[in-house]
C-alpha cells in the first residue's frame, strides 16, 4: 500500500503536466513564421502558370507526332503510358484562391470567384480527357472525405459546361459594375473582357470535343453552339491572334529550346513526318519557319534551303536505332531538324498558345460543316490558315515573301495566299462534305504545333485526322492508346471507388487502349 500511495502523487503530477501541455497544444501547432493567409492574386499566378504547365518540345510534342527524339539518351516515341499526371492539387489552389478572396471582404460575385470556375473547368477537362471518370462532386474536401466517389465521364461535362456558362455571366455582371479587384494575371494584365473570350473560345473546345455526343438531348449541344456563335454581346469571343490565351516566355521564364540547349540537343530531336510531311505535301510556307532542311538532300541531292522537297520528317513509328543511325553524320541527316533560328537564337521563341482564335476559327468551321449551326465554314476555314500562318511572320493580306537563313545564307521564297497557296486543289476548301471536313482538322492539327497541350491528340483520337505513325517505335505493339491508366496512388489511396470505376467503364482492366465514354 505504501508503493501505491508513493506512485499516486507522482502520476497525478505527470497527468497535470500534460494535461496543461494539452491546452497549449494549439499554440503549438502554429508557426509565428508563416502566413496564415495568402493574398487571392498570388495564389491566382500560381494556378495560371500551372495552366501553361503542358508546355512546347515536352514529351506530349512527341505525342502529339509534333517531332521526335532520336537519341535515346533524351527519350523516345513510345506510347507505353502508364498512371497520368493529375491537377488536383492545383484545383485545391483554385479553392484556396476562392476562399481568401471571400476573407478579404469581397462578394461572392468576383473576379476570383468566376475565373476559378473557369479554371475548374480547364483542369477537369484535361484530367477526364486523359482518364475518364474522375472525382469531382465529393473532391477536394480533404479530411472530410478522404475516399471520394466517382462521377462519371458525362456528369464531368454536364459540370465543365455549368461553370463555363456561370464564368460567362458572372464576367458580364462585373464588367458591368466595372470591377477593378482582380489582379496577379499573367496573361491579359487583369481585363476582365479577354479572360470573357477565353470562357467562351474554351467551350467552343469543349463542345466540339464532344462531337460523338452531338445529339444528346441531355448535354443540348447543338443549342450551346448556335447560342456563342451567333451572339457575340452575350458570349464575347476571340476576334483575332490579338485575344488568344498565350504564355510569354522571356529571360527568366525560359522558351523550352534556347540559346542553352543548342549544343546538347539541337540535333537529338527531329521533326516529326506527321506535322512536317503534310506542310510539305500543302507546300505550306509554315515547312521553312519551323524546320531546317535534311542535310542529305543539301548535300548528297543538291537540292536547296528554298527547296520545299529538302525537308523531310521522321516517322514516329521508326526504330529508334535506325533513326539514330540516319541521324548520326549530322552533315548528311536524312531527317530534318527544328529550326535553328527560331528556336534556339533567343530565350523567347514564341508565346505557347494555350487557347488560340486559329482553333476557334476551325472549331465553328467544323461545327458548320457537319450542319450542326449555320453559317460559311469556308470563311471561318479561311480565317483560321490565315492566323495560323500569321502567327509565323507569314504574308497573307498580300503577295509577299518567306525569308528561311541558313548556315549564314538568306533565301527568299515567293508567297502568295489567295491567288496560289490557297488555289491548290489540297488547300482550297471542298465544300461542307467529308473532303472539306478532314481539310479543316487537318489544318487545325497544323496550327496546333507547339501549343495547345493535348489538343492535337485529343482530335486525332476523335476523328482519326490526321493519319499517326505507328510502328516499334511508338511502342505498345504498334497501337496508338486511347487514355492513361488511374495514377498507382488512386488505386491504393481510393482502392474502392477506383476499381469500382474501372469496372463501369472498361470491363475492370485498366487498360490504356480502353475508349472512355467520351469518344464512343
Amino acid at each position: 500500500m505504501k508503493r501505491i500511495t508513493t506512485i499516486l502523487p507522482i502520476t497525478i503530477a505527470v497527468l497535470a503536466v500534460f494535461s496543461g501541455c494539452n491546452k497549449k497544444m494549439e499554440e503549438y501547432e502554429q508557426n509565428p513564421n508563416g502566413a496564415e493567409s495568402v493574398n487571392s492574386a498570388l495564389i491566382f499566378r500560381g494556378i495560371a502558370s500551372d495552366m501553361n504547365n503542358d508546355e512546347p518540345w515536352s514529351l506530349i510534342s512527341r505525342w502529339n507526332q509534333f517531332d521526335c527524339c532520336n537519341y535515346n539518351y533524351y527519350g523516345d516515341q513510345r506510347y507505353d503510358w502508364t498512371g497520368a499526371s493529375l491537377n488536383y492539387l492545383t484545383l485545391e489552389n483554385v479553392q484556396k484562391m476562392e476562399e481568401e478572396a471571400a476573407k478579404r471582404g469581397l462578394p461572392a460575385i468576383n473576379p476570383y470567384a468566376a475565373i476559378g470556375k473557369f479554371q475548374r473547368a480547364f483542369f477537369f477537362y484535361r484530367m477526364t480527357s486523359l482518364v475518364g471518370d474522375l472525382p469531382l462532386t465529393e473532391a477536394l474536401k480533404g479530411k472530410d472525405n478522404v475516399h471520394p466517389a466517382y462521377d462519371t465521364q458525362k456528369s464531368i461535362f454536364q459540370q465543365i459546361l455549368t461553370w463555363l456558362d456561370d464564368a460567362n455571366n458572372e464576367l458580364t455582371q462585373l464588367l458591368t459594375t466595372g470591377d477593378k479587384s482582380l489582379d496577379g494575371d499573367i496573361y491579359y494584365d487583369n481585363d476582365l473582357r479577354q479572360w470573357q473570350k477565353a470562357v467562351n473560345s474554351f467551350r467552343l473546345r469543349v463542345i466540339i470535343a464532344l462531337s460523338k455526343k452531338i445529339d444528346d438531348g441531355d448535354l443540348n449541344l447543338k443549342s450551346q453552339l448556335a447560342n456563342i456563335v451567333s451572339d457575340k454581346s452575350g458570349y464575347p469571343i476571340f476576334e483575332s491572334s490579338d485575344d488568344d490565351l498565350q504564355y510569354i516566355y522571356s529571360s527568366f521564364n525560359k522558351y523550352p529550346s534556347n540559346p542553352d540547349n543548342l549544343g546538347f540537343d539541337a540535333t537529338r530531336y527531329n521533326m516529326s513526318a506527321t506535322y512536317l510531311d503534310n506542310l510539305v505535301m500543302l507546300k505550306d510556307p509554315r515547312t521553312y519557319i519551323t524546320a531546317e532542311p535534311a542535310t542529305y538532300q543539301l548535300r548528297t541531292n543538291h537540292k536547296t534551303p528554298s527547296d520545299i522537297t529538302a525537308y523531310v520528317g521522321a516517322p514516329s513509328g521508326e526504330d529508334l536505332a535506325n533513326m539514330s543511325s540516319k541521324m548520326s553524320d549530322v552533315d548528311n541527316a536524312a531527317y530534318s531538324v527544328r529550326s535553328r533560328g527560331r528556336y534556339y537564337s533567343s530565350y523567347s521563341a514564341e508565346p505557347g498558345i494555350l487557347i488560340g482564335f486559329a482553333e476557334q476559327c476551325f472549331n465553328i468551321a467544323e461545327a458548320i460543316n457537319r450542319g450542326w449551326i449555320n453559317g460559311d465554314a469556308e470563311e471561318y476555314y479561311k480565317k483560321g490558315i490565315k492566323a495560323s500562318l500569321r502567327f509565323y511572320g507569314v504574308p497573307v493580306d498580300a503577295p509577299g515573301t518567306v525569308s528561311k537563313n541558313y548556315d549564314g545564307m538568306n533565301y527568299s521564297i515567293p508567297f502568295d495566299f489567295e491567288g496560289v497557296y490557297y488555289q491548290q486543289p489540297t488547300v482550297k476548301y471542298k465544300g461542307n462534305s467529308p473532303v472539306g471536313l478532314k481539310q479543316i482538322l487537318m489544318q487545325k492539327y497544323l496550327a496546333f504545333f507547339q501549343g495547345s497541350g493535348w489538343e492535337a491528340y485529343f482530335n486525332w483520337r476523335r476523328t482519326g485526322i490526321p493519319e499517326f505513325s505507328t510502328g516499334v517505335g511508338t511502342g505498345n505493339s504498334g497501337v496508338i492508346p486511347k487514355r492513361f491508366q488511374y495514377p498507382v496512388s488512386e488505386r491504393d489511396n481510393n482502392t474502392e471507388n477506383n476499381a469500382k470505376a474501372v469496372s463501369d467503364q472498361y470491363g475492370g482492366s485498366d487498360d490504356i487502349n480502353a475508349s472512355m465514354w467520351l469518344i464512343k
